[in-house]
Order: C-alpha cells, then structure tokens, then sequence
C-alpha cells in the first residue's frame, strides 16, 4: 500500500516559494533608535520567515540576518504565532 505525501489539506504545503533551513541567530529591531533584540530565523524565503524568540515580538519590525553568503535587512509584518515561533511576511521589496 503506498501511501501520498501531503494527501491531508490541512497540511499540505501552501507557499508558492520555497523556504531554505538556515538556523542563524538574528536581530530585530522596533524602530529608529531601539535596541535590537535576538532571535532565531529558523527558515527563510524570498517573501518570509519563521522566527523563534523567547522575548514577544511586536507586530511589524525590522529583521538583520547577518551571515556566510549575505547581510539581509527586510521590514516584517507578523502573519501567525504559536508560542515563541512566529511565521512574518516580508513587506518590502527583496535586495536585488
């Protein structure tokens, strides 16, 4: 009996881009002159991520990822949360 990936609705994948397991410690911020706060952006894609803190996160934010292939700093609006992960959708262009 074989049984089908992803058959149930409910989970079945529904972004339309991939996301790539990156594990990387972050900052973000709130606004100009606050300090930064740490977290984990646990995967990240073109138009988001999922993000862990132990602080709560505001609503929207800045996100700096700093690491091997690059320095990304996108503006965050928050889409879910389920106790300290958080799934934000990226709210401005992507660096070209």
């Amino acid at each position: 009996m074989r049984h089908r990936l992803n058959a149930n609705p409910a989970t079945r994948e529904r972004r339309g881009v991939q996301r790539r397991i990156i594990n990387r410690v972050a900052q973000f911020r709130t606004g100009l002159g606050a300090l930064p706060r740490s977290c984990m952006v646990t995967d990240i894609s073109v138009n988001g991520a999922r993000l862990y803190s132990d602080t709560d996160m505001p609503e929207t934010f800045t996100l700096s990822v700093t690491g091997e292939d690059a320095d990304i700093q996108r503006e965050c609006r928050v889409v879910w949360r389920l106790g300290g992960e958080v799934g934000v959708t990226f709210t401005d262009r992507p660096p070209r």
